[in-house]
C-alpha cells in the first residue's frame, strides 16, 4: 500500500515513539514499511542534520531554512519517491510542516517564502496524512529534561520559542483539517497509539473511496 504518513508536533511530544508503534502495528497486518526522519535519512542528508543540531557556530535563519530544504529534496529524491513507487508505506518523523512551524512560527520567516522553498524541495509531493502529537511546551520540557542526552541546538532556543512553535502547528492544523489529524500527546501511549490506529483505519477507508 503506497501510503505517506508524517508525524509533527514541537519537541518532546511523543511522535517519534508513536511513529514505530504504528510501523510495528502496519507490518504486523502486512504492510511493507519504510521509516525515515528529518532532516536525515540519507547520507547527505544525516550530516546536514548533524550541523543543523550540533553547530555551535551562528547560523542565519534563511541559512537554516535553506539546509533544511536541500535535505528534504535528497530525502525524497533517495528515500521517500522510491519507497513509494514500491508501492509501500512511508512514515516519516517530521517533514514540510516542521518548516512551517520552526522557521516559520518560530524564527519568524514568511510563510509564502518557505512555502516556497518546500514546493521546490518535494516536488509537488504532499502526505496523505499528518499526525499531529499536540503537547504544552511545559510538558515537552519536562519529558526532555527525563531524557538523556541533552539538548540540541533547536531544543535550546527556549520556551518561549517552543510556544510559537505549536502556535503555528496549530494554525497548519486549522488550515488542512482534511489531511493533519491533531492527537493529544498527554494521553498515556498506549491511548494515543490506539487513536493513531483509528485514524489511519479511517484515513484509509476514505482514501479508497
Amino acid at each position: 500500500m503506497s501510503l505517506f504518513i508524517t508525524f509533527e508536533g514541537i519537541d518532546g511530544c511523543g511522535k517519534s515513539t508513536q511513529l514505530e508503534l504504528l510501523r510495528a502495528h502496519l507490518q504486523s497486518i502486512g504492510h511493507s514499511v519504510t521509516t525515515t526522519r528529518e532532516p536525515g535519512g540519507t547520507a547527505l542528508a544525516e550530516m546536514i542534520r548533524n550541523y543543523l543540531l550540533h553547530s555551535e557556530q551562528p547560523l542565519a535563519a534563511r541559512a537554516e531554512l535553506l539546509l533544511f530544504g536541500a535535505a528534504r529534496a535528497q530525502h525524497i529524491s533517495e528515500v521517500i519517491r522510491p519507497a513509494l513507487d514500491r508501492g509501500e508505506a512511508v512514515l516519516s518523523d517530521r517533514f514540510t510542516d516542521s518548516s512551517l512551524a520552526y522557521q516559520g512560527g518560530g524564527l519568524g520567516l514568511g510563510s509564502d517564502f518557505i512555502q516556497r522553498i518546500n514546493d521546490f524541495a518535494t516536488d509537488g509531493l504532499k502526505p496523505h496524512l499528518t499526525l499531529l502529537l499536540d503537547v504544552e511546551p511545559e510538558v515537552g520540557f519536562a519529558r526532555r529534561a527525563q531524557a538523556s542526552g541533552g539538548e540540541d541546538r533547536i531544543e535550546g532556543r527556549g520556551l518561549e520559542f517552543q510556544r510559537r512553535v505549536r502556535a503555528a502547528y496549530l494554525d497548519i492544523a486549522r488550515a488542512e483539517p482534511g489531511r493533519i489529524v491533531v492527537v493529544d500527546g498527554v494521553l498515556p501511549v498506549a491511548e494515543a497509539h490506539q487513536r493513531i490506529v483509528e485514524i489511519f483505519e479511517q484515513h484509509t477507508v476514505a482514501e479508497s473511496k
